[in-house]
């Protein structure tokens, strides 16, 4: 545990208020949030500081926003703490059951709501065209973690095969396109490493 005393007053001051926008294309977070649910227990995902800043840049309060890959909910946290309608999938029913429990906690101000459904990011056919204003997701890195132990077919953690996982993204992308509002840019942004995130065009060039 480190002491208040020994953080860098820079750091300190975006701890006690998260809600701080970043301001440069360089996001650096050595000290992830542990507000709300919020917990490094589930393997490989984000600081919610990424969630937070890129819902707070690409979507507005009330707007709806979709994790496909949720893993154990890091995302739909930050949508019900800054007001966004979300949606949240994924096709391990183990994932679905932490994102349920990660969500249920107490709000002071409203809460747009939303729902947790267990579907692959490659069929989310109980979407309708056109319905979501932002998709925020962190996908597996091919197999280095294997969420479901092998167990689920259609788990893309499964994928060994760099050309398989990339075909896997694109059909993934194709069906997010397919839900997303208007305009030809699809809003698919992933953390890379620690806070690289990406935006890319559909169809790729």
């Amino acid at each position: 545990m480190m002491r208040k005393s020994k953080i860098k007053p820079s750091i300190m001051a975006h701890l006690e208020n998260p809600n701080q926008p970043e301001g440069t294309t360089v996001w650096s977070f050595p000290i992830r949030g542990s507000w709300a649910t919020h917990t490094n227990r589930y393997r490989g995902n984000f600081a919610p500081q990424v969630a937070r800043n890129v819902i707070q840049m690409y979507s507005e309060p009330g707007e709806v926003v979709l994790d496909p890959m949720a893993g154990g909910g890091t995302v739909l946290i930050e949508c019900r703490l800054l007001g966004r309608r979300y949606i949240g999938c994924d096709i391990n029913p183990e994932a679905v059951a932490l994102s349920e429990k990660a969500v249920d906690f107490p709000l002071e101000g409203p809460d747009a709501g939303g729902q947790i459904v267990c579907a692959d990011v490659r069929d989310l056919s109980f979407l309708a065209d056109h319905s979501v204003d932002l998709v925020l997701t962190h996908p597996p890195y091919l197999n280095l973690i294997r969420y479901s132990g092998g167990r689920i077919a259609g788990d893309l953690s499964n994928i060994r095969s760099v050309n398989k996982f990339c075909q896997a993204i694109q059909q993934a992308a194709a069906e997010l396109f397919r839900v997303l509002k208007g305009g030809d840019f699809v809003r698919f942004s992933s953390a890379i490493h620690a806070a690289d995130v990406i935006s890319f065009r559909w169809p790729f060039e």
